[in-house]
């Protein structure tokens, strides 16, 4: 069950996103198209990164039969469209809640465990030869308030004493100087580690691998009904039924029936929008001090996140509508428009000549959830980034890969990151929940 519009889940309709026009097309015979009646060890339900990574392993470091199973062409979800943030923590606690609810140690092997996947982003891609366009070094957590600088400063306080990060704390003079100026920038933080990247060259060099590693990969089959024969899992699409003796769950956002209702009814899509502009002139860079290519994020709650593109195209994010609407997308298209030239006046007259929108996945524990079914250990899962999974959807789905080829154990997953998402009560009205959670942040953004 969704409250969203179906043209949200038609995957036979493109994002209409910068990165579908500047992407390399697949290698042939990576996307062996709609299934047929099949067998296999391990059948992985998603086609992103999450899936794509733990099919990588699998059939590289196990050896054993994997078909990947995506509703559209692979990549189409988010890993295809979101903003190419690959930064830290996935998670919508703050660094003191984390600590609070887990413990020192397991925040530390939580952030740690991210700093590395970071890393794994950028060694795969270098190690399977494939481009994905880094840019930038580190994050800029920027203060849209004069207020809010106090709480990077108390950020960049815990992150050197309790996680032994140094983070550089900047006033407002010295980003401007060094980075930007803008009329919601009042200081930042400058986290170490991140970068930018072009999202839908990572899925498809993460496909092209996985299937050089013997993985198959089927794109344009959607499960439509999940059944059980004994100890094999029957997996129907319109084309035809893969059996298999384990199951992988990675669909994030994008999770609903037939998944079991112990995932469906436990996350939250929420929608994110992204628009960028054509070329910006040397003038038009001069107008706003910018240069740099730091990936950028502001403190709102309903964050604003953006960062300058190869050639020259501005990024610019922010979360969306509660229906899915297409009129309400193109209400959001306008709403965007009109902020980043309130934030970036000098860029008010700038054209947009993109726009597109997705689900992040969202949970009441705000941090992801990787594990397996507790009714049923041969269905595993891995999501919930919460907007932040470039780097945490390949690192969580070879770790996924890891335990079912036994060479971990889930005791190898961050405490923050193990096991089930919270329960959501009354799951049929998570709609009104975030409609009254966003007009919650928007007064508190005020």
């Amino acid at each position: 069950m969704t409250w969203y519009h179906p043209g949200m889940y038609d995957a036979a309709k493109p994002a209409g996103s910068l990165w579908e026009e500047t992407a390399p097309p697949l290698a042939a015979g990576t996307d062996l198209g709609p299934n047929a009646n099949e067998t296999c060890d391990v059948a992985i339900i998603g086609g992103g990164y999450t899936g794509l990574s733990c099919a990588f392993h699998l059939a590289r470091d196990f050896s054993l039969d994997v078909r990947v199973l995506e509703a559209g062409p692979l990549g189409w979800g988010a890993s295809g469209r979101n903003g190419g943030f690959c930064t830290l923590p996935p998670s919508a606690l703050s660094l003191r809640e984390l600590l609070s609810r887990y413990g020192e140690a397991e925040a530390k092997r939580f952030v740690a465990s991210q700093i590395e996947a970071i890393a794994f982003v950028r060694s795969f891609a270098e190690a399977e030869g494939f481009d994905i366009e880094p840019q930038g070094e580190g994050e800029l957590h920027v203060a849209h308030a004069p207020s809010r600088f106090a709480g990077l400063a108390e950020d960049a306080q815990l992150l050197k004493d309790a996680f032994g990060i140094a983070a550089q704390l900047m006033p407002r003079e010295a980003v401007a100087e060094r980075f930007y100026d803008s009329r919601e920038q009042f200081g930042a933080l400058l986290m170490p580690a991140s970068f930018g990247l072009h999202p839908l060259r990572l899925a498809r060099g993460l496909a092209e691998a996985a299937a050089r590693g013997g993985a198959k990969l089927h794109g344009k089959s959607p499960v439509t009904r999940w059944e059980r024969e004994g100890p094999d899992h029957l997996l129907t699409t319109p084309s035809g039924t893969i059996r298999a003796r384990r199951v992988v769950v990675a669909t994030n956002g994008f999770t609903r029936a037939p998944m079991p209702s112990l995932l469906a009814d436990r996350i939250i899509p929420v929608m994110s929008n992204i628009v960028v502009t054509r070329p910006l002139t040397d003038d038009e860079l001069a107008a706003q001090n910018w240069q740099t290519e730091t990936p950028c994020a502001n403190t709102r709650n309903l964050l604003f996140y953006y960062r300058m593109l190869p050639g020259r195209r501005f990024l610019f994010g922010a979360r969306g509508d509660t229906t899915g609407k297409p009129e309400d997308g193109a209400r959001m298209r306008r709403y965007m428009e009109r902020r980043l030239g309130e934030v970036f006046p000098g860029w008010a007259h700038v054209d947009i000549t993109h726009s597109w929108r997705g689900f992040v996945c969202m949970s009441l524990g705000r941090t992801p959830s990787i594990g397996a079914l507790p009714d049923d250990p041969s269905v595993f899962y891995a999501l919930g980034y919460h907007g932040n999974g470039v780097a945490a959807a390949p690192w969580s789905g070879r770790m996924l890969a890891q335990v079912i080829g036994g060479k971990e154990d889930f005791s190898a997953i961050p405490a923050p990151m193990r096991g089930l998402p919270a329960a959501i009560p009354f799951p049929a009205l998570r709609g009104w929940y975030l409609r009254a959670a966003l007009g919650y942040y928007r007064v508190m953004d005020l």
